[in-house]
C-alpha cells in the first residue's frame, strides 16, 4: 500500500471536496482496492476488498502523523468504509463527523452523509460535468433544464448558479430529492427549481409538459435492481430526447459502468436518436485518472438539430 501512504505523506489541507488517492484507476499496482477522499473536515478511506486491522492501523498512523504536520492542534476526523457487492460497512475511526455535514465545490455547498449508505450524497468524479453545466447556463442565461435521476440535485444547484431560468428535477427517491431541496436552500436558491419524486418511466407526460428543454441530463445508475439496468433501460431514455429538447438543445449522457464503454452510448444514440449529433466527451477530473478510460465515468454531450 506504499503509493497510498505516499499520497497521505503529500496531503495538503483540503478546502473543497476532492479525491486524494484513486487506486481504483489501476495506476498503482497493488493498491487497486483503495481510495481516499476529502470531505472537509473529514477524510474518507474506502476499500473494495476486506482490510485487516493491521492495514488500517498503518494507514491511521500515517494520517495522524501527516495531520499533525499540516493541521497542528486540529483533530483528525476519518471514516473507513468497506464496500462489497451492493452493501457497505462504515466505521468512524477517529474524531467526529459534523451533523449536518456540508462540503463545498467551486463556491457551491452540498450536504453529505458519510456514515450511512453506499453513496454519500455527492459524486466527486462528476466535478467536470458540474462545471460544464454551470458554464452552459452562464453562456445563455434563462435556459430550461431537465435533470433526470437527479439524486441530491447537484446539477440543479450549479445550473441555477450559472443562470438557468428553470430546472425540473426528477428522481423516484423522495429522500434524495429532500436533500436536493436542502442543497438549494444552502445556496440561497429559493426559486427556479421544481422537484418531482416520480418514476421517470411512468411520468413522461408530466415531464414533457414542463418542457421543451434547452438541456437534458441523463445520469442514471448503471445498475439498480428493480428500477434501472443500463443495458436494457438506457435506450428507453435516449429515444425520448428528440421530443424533450428545443431545436439545437443539448443532452448530457452519463454512465459509470466498468463494463460499458462510450461506444455503448454512441450505439444507443445512433439507433434511437440518429438525428442528434455528438459534440464531445467531457474529461474526468485528473484525480480519477484510469489505465482503462472506458472503464471509468463516461460523460458525453449530444446536440439536437436546428
Amino acid at each position: 500500500m506504499q503509493p497510498l501512504l505516499d499520497a497521505i505523506a503529500a496531503l495538503t489541507p483540503p478546502t473543497d471536496a476532492v479525491r486524494i488517492f484513486h487506486g481504483r484507476g489501476g495506476l498503482y499496482p497493488g493498491c487497486e482496492q483503495w481510495t481516499l477522499d476529502a470531505y472537509p473536515p473529514v477524510l474518507l478511506l474506502t476499500s473494495f476488498e476486506p482490510a485487516s486491522d493491521d492495514e488500517l492501523a498503518v494507514i491511521g498512523a500515517a494520517l495522524e502523523a501527516r495531520w499533525a504536520q499540516i493541521a497542528p492542534g486540529e483533530p483528525l476526523n476519518w471514516v473507513y468504509q468497506y464496500r462489497f457487492e451492493a452493501r457497505a460497512e462504515t466505521r468512524l475511526m477517529a474524531g467526529s463527523v459534523p451533523d449536518p455535514h456540508v462540503i463545498g465545490e467551486d463556491g457551491a455547498r452540498f450536504r453529505v452523509h458519510l456514515l450511512r449508505g453506499l453513496n454519500h450524497g455527492f459524486f466527486l468524479d462528476m466535478a467536470e460535468g458540474r462545471r460544464w453545466v454551470r458554464a452552459q447556463m452562464a453562456a445563455r442565461p434563462g435556459q430550461r433544464m431537465l435533470n433526470l435521476f437527479a439524486y441530491s440535485c447537484a446539477f440543479s444547484v450549479v445550473a441555477l448558479q450559472g443562470g438557468a431560468g428553470q430546472v425540473v428535477n426528477v428522481d423516484m427517491a423522495g429522500g434524495a430529492l429532500s436533500i436536493g431541496q436542502k442543497n438549494h436552500q444552502l445556496n440561497g436558491l429559493g426559486a427556479g427549481a421544481s422537484f418531482m419524486p416520480h418514476d421517470i418511466f411512468a411520468s413522461w407526460g408530466k415531464i414533457k409538459r414542463s418542457g421543451p428543454y434547452d438541456l437534458v441530463i441523463l445520469d442514471p445508475p448503471s445498475y439498480q435492481k428493480g428500477s434501472f439496468v443500463a443495458e436494457k433501460d438506457y435506450a428507453r431514455l435516449v429515444r425520448r430526447l428528440p421530443d424533450l429538447l428545443v431545436p439545437g438543445g443539448q443532452a448530457l449522457l452519463c454512465l459509470n459502468s466498468p463494463k460499458l464503454g462510450a461506444d455503448f452510448l454512441h450505439g444507443l444514440m445512433a439507433e434511437n436518436a440518429p438525428a442528434m449529433q455528438f459534440v464531445e466527451r467531457l474529461a474526468n477530473p485528473p484525480a480519477f485518472a484510469d489505465v482503462a478510460p472506458e472503464r471509468a465515468l463516461k460523460v458525453l454531450v449530444y446536440r439536437a438539430p436546428g
